[in-house]
């Protein structure tokens, strides 16, 4: 409540405004305290149990809550739903705007609503984006059986590859090789998550698909030691151990434009997993939250429940996240263009 003076109208305005903007207090800190203390925070997951995403979102949401002011209960709540579509709307338009609700996003979001893609129902940039584990890198692989041990070869033939829906990072990838490079994939949607698609595969239904590389270190390690499947392309930030004879796939592009075409469409790899809340969380609760996901990260709890699960940890941190999505969804159109004739 303000307090009043018998002063000239100028003077009580600067001094109430200065009441108003100044530098937040231990008032202000306990305040965020206050909120959650006793509260249930949901941590939705718009993929089905079992996934890197699943994963990286249960395991931070066991050691988050203790670097929460106030500690609240964090509780994983799988939506699933048009490759994630459905619980990103839900946390967009429905969840509640207090900082109860948090989301782990499919980091390809930025750029479908880049080329104006079908079922956003959401503005990326008015998520309050609050940490991801570590970028991500994205790999087209192969089972043995299809007999394809390069790019090459699967331009030469028709390869059969799984993904969960248009649009989805298990999609686009194929489809960017295909419209850009001239690969043959015919392309299989409608699989509910990685482990689906990974069944496929032992079946035979298909022959490859879309998916990280730490998540295959981290699900099937065996799998790529024993050649299992094999990785013929990937993108994004290179891990120090994936093989030089294994070429990026921006390396592959034939022109600039093409490379920037492709850049666009594995935007997401440098948003890894990445955790938001939802648009009009007070701004002291945002900061609340991105402290303690980046204290999470410092967490030796943490660091040792990810280290058992074969996570690697290089966090990216919310405000950096923040900044990424906004140059996403600044692409020039015409490029954009370009990108949505590939990816719908």
């Amino acid at each position: 409540m303000p307090i009043r003076f018998r002063m000239a109208a100028g003077a009580t305005f600067v001094f109430a405004a200065a009441l108003t903007v100044g530098p937040a207090t231990g008032a202000t800190a306990q305040s965020v305290a206050d909120f959650y203390k006793g509260k249930k925070v949901d941590v939705l997951i718009g993929v089905g149990v079992g996934g890197e995403y699943d994963q990286q979102a249960r395991l931070t949401a066991r050691w988050i809550g203790k670097h929460i002011p106030g500690n609240p209960t964090l509780v994983p709540q799988n939506m699933t739903g048009a490759g994630g579509l459905k619980m990103a709307n839900f946390l967009y338009a429905v969840a509640p705007k207090d900082g109860t609700a948090i989301g782990m996003l499919a980091n390809n979001f930025p750029m479908l609503q880049a080329v104006e893609g079908k079922g956003i129902q959401f503005d990326a940039n008015k998520f309050a984006w609050i940490g991801a584990i570590s970028p991500t890198v994205e790999t087209l692989t192969v089972w043995h059986t299809a007999k394809i041990n390069s790019v090459a070869d699967a331009k030469a033939r028709e390869v059969v590859v799984g993904a969960s829906g248009r649009g989805a990072i298990t999609y686009v990838f194929p489809a960017v090789m295909n419209a850009i490079l001239g690969t043959k994939f015919k392309i299989v949607t409608g699989y509910q998550g990685g482990n689906a698609i990974n069944l496929a595969m032992e079946k035979g239904e298909v022959e490859g698909r879309n998916n990280t590389w730490s998540s295959w270190k981290t699900t099937h390690p065996t799998w790529l030691k024993d050649g299992t499947i094999k990785v013929i392309t990937w993108a994004g930030p290179k891990p120090k151990d994936m093989p030089d004879a294994i070429p990026a796939l921006e390396s592959l592009a034939g022109n600039d434009d093409d490379r920037k075409v492709i850049e666009l469409a594995v935007s997401g790899a440098h948003l890894g997993r990445p955790l938001a809340t939802t648009p009009g969380v007070p701004a002291a609760r945002v900061k609340a939250l991105r402290d303690a996901f980046d204290a999470t990260m410092k967490d030796a709890d943490f660091l040792k429940d990810a280290a058992q699960m074969k996570i690697e940890v290089d966090p990216v941190r919310g405000e950096e996240l923040q900044k990424i999505v906004a140059k996403v969804l600044a692409t020039p159109k015409p490029l954009a263009m370009k990108a949505k004739e590939i990816v719908e």
